[in-house]
């Protein structure tokens, strides 16, 4: 089952959907979506290296522009949802707290977390809720999915058949590492906030 997935996403990765899918998936995952765009955009530039600018740069872009749909559902919801119930709790003040702490860190926890596994959204949602400056929060996320996405696809171009073949002789290991990676960086999200 898992060589079909892998043939079928690399099939998708070569048609001419692919980048409207790499974009929409780019957009959800930073905002509500847990698979990353990595998904596809490794495929994809492995498929057709002569387009990989094009795919960081379109992986970047959505990727921003869905941070900043997630941005807007820290502050819209967070009021209207989330507060209500941290007042009625008494943790109110914590949240206060812990909000205060973020925003003089922000810049630097948006930026790491853009770069790396951890799951982008809950910090592109953590961001609105805690009223980070926007400005620090889009030069942030900027600089680290442009950062993110830009080495990922440089390693492709430069070397992307050795590592193609080596995800095909070793898919099963592959695909471990890679929900490892994914589930670690959620249990360091609940740890962490």
């Amino acid at each position: 089952m898992l060589r079909k997935l892998y043939d079928w996403t690399m099939d998708l990765a070569s048609s001419p959907r692919a980048s409207w899918a790499l974009g929409i998936v780019s957009f959800v995952e930073s905002s509500i979506f847990p698979i990353p765009p990595d998904t596809l955009l490794i495929p994809m530039v492995v498929a057709n290296r002569r387009k990989a600018i094009f795919y960081a740069v379109l992986c970047t872009v959505t990727s921003v522009l869905g941070g900043l749909l997630g941005y807007y559902i820290g502050s819209a919801l967070f009021d209207q949802i989330a507060k209500p119930i941290l007042d009625f709790y008494g943790y109110g003040a914590k949240f206060d707290d812990f909000a205060e702490w973020f925003n003089v860190r922000g810049a630097w926890i948006v930026f790491i977390a853009g770069i790396t596994p951890f799951p982008y959204k809950v910090i592109t949602i953590a961001s609105g809720a805690t009223g980070l400056g926007l400005p620090v929060f889009l030069v942030a996320s900027i600089l680290a999915r442009g950062l993110r996405f830009g080495i990922v696809t440089a390693l492709l171009y430069f070397w992307g058949q050795p590592v193609r073949e080596f995800i095909e002789k070793r898919l099963g290991l592959v695909f471990s590492v890679f929900v490892i990676l994914l589930l670690g960086g959620f249990v360091i999200a609940k740890f962490v906030f």
